[in-house]
């Protein structure tokens, strides 16, 4: 099969920030591990062996940019216009009241695919090879919040607000202390010598950082579609304690982790909680790798391929599914 991968989110490989960057990108890897010829259609300046690189125009009709001799088109935004190539739409956020979502979108996870009516998703996925292999071994003397802190949902200061309550330092991965927003949001964590921005950090600083975590603190005040942070920090060894918001109660399960939406719930856990580095590691790169992933898309595509789209009727929004719970 000639699967062409489209996203305009960024430069690939992803060295830093870029959630979706790493997905495709794994999602390419296990293709053409699994025989399948792979296009990137992506910003330019992207590279990569084992695949065609073209660079995207997103000032052009995307028909136009795709190769004729592609049989699937794999989008990883919503495309202006139809697409000529049967195609699928992976869904990476979450869309507004009254968005006209596709019929053949696929969402990242259960419950956002439940929250507009739909059945169909398939889990991120990463490629574990790309990533140091951590130290499952070391004391662990720390936590972390790993996202973008400059987005309020992310709630880094959230986290601070639980480490600094459960009494541990914490190490913040994703963005600048001395900002504006921050400095209205919570100068009193700013301040505060049990917690430390490392600003951006590449993979390699990621992991070292996260190999002596204990757990990633993450009480996201929105309906995370997925949640990168909480799998990348599983593949390190570290549990997670979060909220009940979004994706987070089905890939926290009891064995790694805890949901609650109350501070104190999660101050508690972070006391109690049996730690095991080797049984959140195991679970991250036996559940969420790029060739589980790629296989369950491969069935989507022979679908669509077909001309079967991946919903009889469009999703669409749905109110009362789509309630967010504060952290108390």
């Amino acid at each position: 099969m000639k699967v062409l991968i489209v996203d305009r989110s960024g430069k690939i490989p992803a060295t830093t920030y870029g959630g979706t960057e790493r997905v495709i990108w794994g999602l390419g890897k296990a293709l053409h591990a699994l025989g399948h010829e792979v296009t990137f259609l992506v910003p330019g300046g992207s590279g990569g062996r084992f695949a065609r690189i073209l660079p995207l125009d997103v000032s052009k009709d995307l028909n136009e940019q795709v190769p004729d001799d592609i049989d699937v088109v794999h989008m990883n935004y919503r495309p202006d216009r139809p697409l000529h190539k049967p195609y699928l739409i992976t869904m990476h956020g979450n869309p507004s009241p009254g968005d006209i979502i596709d019929l053949n979108t696929v969402f990242i996870s259960r419950n956002q695919a439940q929250r507009y009516g739909s059945e169909v998703f398939v889990h991120n996925g990463l490629d574990w090879s790309d990533y140091p292999k951590p130290n499952l071994d070391h004391e662990r003397t720390y936590l972390h919040f790993l996202g973008k802190v400059s987005w309020k949902v992310k709630n880094a200061f959230g986290a601070a607000k639980i480490a600094v309550m459960a009494g541990w330092p914490i190490k913040i991965m994703g963005g600048d202390r001395w900002t504006f927003r921050n400095i209205n949001r919570g100068i009193r964590y700013l301040v505060n010598p049990k917690v430390h921005f490392k600003g951006m950090v590449d993979d390699r600083e990621k992991i070292t950082i996260m190999s002596r975590s204990k757990a990633l603190i993450f009480p996201v005040e929105w309906h995370e579609p997925f949640g990168l942070a909480i799998i990348e920090s599983l593949y390190a060894g570290c549990s997670v304690f979060g909220t009940t918001n979004g994706s987070l109660p089905e890939l926290i399960t009891p064995e790694v982790g805890v949901v609650s939406n109350a501070s104190e719930g999660l101050v508690a856990a972070i006391h109690a909680f049996q730690y095991d580095p080797k049984k959140c590691h195991e679970h991250a790169v036996s559940t969420f790798n790029s060739e589980a992933m790629t296989k369950k898309y491969l069935d989507l595509y022979k679908k669509v391929l077909l001309g079967i789209p991946l919903h009889e009727v469009a999703p669409v929004y749905i109110f009362e599914k789509n309630t967010i719970q504060k952290l108390a």
